[in-house]
């Protein structure tokens, strides 16, 4: 409100009244360490007068002037609130790597747009059965459950290379994968007396996917996956690769923090793990996939096409990710909700949650308030969405609408990703 005023009691001396008075709802607030005297609704009634007043008698006067722009971004800002295939410990990549405090990564540069809609679809809300449809769904997709969604708004891609590179451009952000790892975080989420890594690890790194015909076991991924030195969303294979030519393909190494980083950049948010199954079955009831039952990957989704991890057939003419709207999109419009890459949820991962909502009717569920994964206890984790570009039948079934991912949030690797989303009435 500071700001407020002080942008806007130049244009005109009849603001000064009602801004006095916002002055002196300050000077209150200040007494008593800011203890809220003022309610919340009364400050936001006179807000809404304000604008009233402001649009009625000066908006033909002002609109060339710079204040109205400031006027409605500060006064949005004002009214805004953040609010192995089928194997109970199948995970798309290894051990995943705690580093940073979330402290740390709130502190770096925070400057936010105007919210707007472009390149969003309007997902009109309904209730749904949520979780596994087929017999090998895995134990954390059980049991079924009824589950009740308000309309939303979802950008009808994962987020691309190009609208990443706007975003770090706008404001300096540095992603996870760009800031050497915190051995004193990471070894919180790590069993007790385990051994610090060589200093050569500790660098900013990412895992990198290569493929290995050499591969053994489908149960151990560290066999295709390499912590490498320099890897970031910049850089996603790694020193001497770029994403010049793939500005229209997902952007990836992106870590929890770093998707909610740009979704408040964007005045957004990341979808529920409830509003991302939602709106991947697009309407359509007890499905296995976002396009229906049929079996044709190739054709629909961004999957792995041959002997993962061995080699790629590449049939649909990608072995990696694939650009943005290449494949048809579900019956709301959204692209890529099956395949080319992981998409970060905002809720935490616990094993059981499904069965401790399971005999009632979760109305805008927010997701656990305690993770659990029985694979790794000692690490807090995210949910992810989607599948990718490595999940394929014989391995990771992760294009299947109910199917759940994992990782800790400050993991960022070559196959996740992310898309934001408004809620209705934001």
């Amino acid at each position: 409100r500071r700001l407020f005023i002080s942008y806007l009691a130049p244009i005109e001396p009849g603001f000064r009244d009602i801004l006095n008075f916002l002055s002196f709802i300050d000077k209150l607030l200040e007494i008593g360490n800011n203890a809220p005297i003022i309610p919340d609704e009364i400050i936001n009634f006179l807000l809404f007068i304000l604008i009233d007043y402001f649009r009625v008698i000066f908006i033909f006067n002002c609109i060339m002037n710079k204040y109205i722009t400031i006027f409605f971004i500060l006064f949005i800002n004002l009214s805004c609130t953040d609010t192995n295939k089928h194997s109970e410990n199948h995970t798309c990549s290894p051990e995943s790597m705690k580093r940073f405090t979330p402290e740390l990564l709130a502190a770096q540069n925070n400057k936010l747009n105007v919210p707007n809609k472009n390149g969003m679809v309007l997902i009109i809300g309904n209730s749904f059965q949520m979780g596994g449809d087929v017999t090998y769904s895995n134990q954390d997709e059980l049991p079924k459950h009824k589950v009740k969604i308000n309309s939303f708004w979802m950008d009808e891609t994962e987020v691309t290379n190009a609208q990443f590179e706007e975003f770090v451009e706008a404001t300096g952000y540095i992603t996870t994968a760009e800031i050497k790892p915190d051995w004193e975080e990471l070894k919180k989420s790590l069993p007790i007396n385990t051994p610090k890594p060589d200093e050569s690890l500790l660098v900013p790194a990412s895992l990198v996917f290569r493929k290995n015909i050499n591969t053994v076991s489908l149960n151990d991924p560290s066999q295709w996956w390499e912590w490498v030195p320099g890897a970031n969303w910049r850089n996603p294979g790694g020193p001497g690769t770029s994403i010049e030519n793939i500005k229209n393909h997902p952007v990836i190494h992106v870590s929890w923090f770093d998707a909610v980083a740009y979704s408040k950049w964007k005045v957004r948010r990341l979808p529920t793990e409830a509003e991302w199954e939602f709106a991947s079955r697009g309407g359509l009831i007890n499905k296995n996939y976002s396009w229906g039952e049929e079996d044709n990957l190739s054709q629909m989704a961004n999957t792995w096409e041959g002997d993962f991890p061995r080699f790629n057939l590449s049939n649909d003419g990608y072995e990696l990710t694939s650009p943005v709207k290449t494949y048809p999109p579900n019956n709301y419009g959204l692209y890529d909700m099956s395949g080319n890459v992981w998409e970060w949820c905002s809720d935490l991962y616990n094993f059981s949650y499904y069965k401790s909502i399971s005999d009632i009717t979760s109305i805008d569920p927010k997701g656990p308030k305690k993770s659990f994964d029985p694979n790794e206890p000692y690490s807090e984790k995210r949910v992810l969405r989607g599948g990718s570009f490595m999940c394929n039948k014989s391995y990771c079934t992760g294009y299947r609408n109910s199917m759940r991912m994992k990782s800790t949030p400050d993991t960022g690797s070559m196959h996740t990703g992310f898309r934001t989303v408004m809620s209705y009435n934001e």
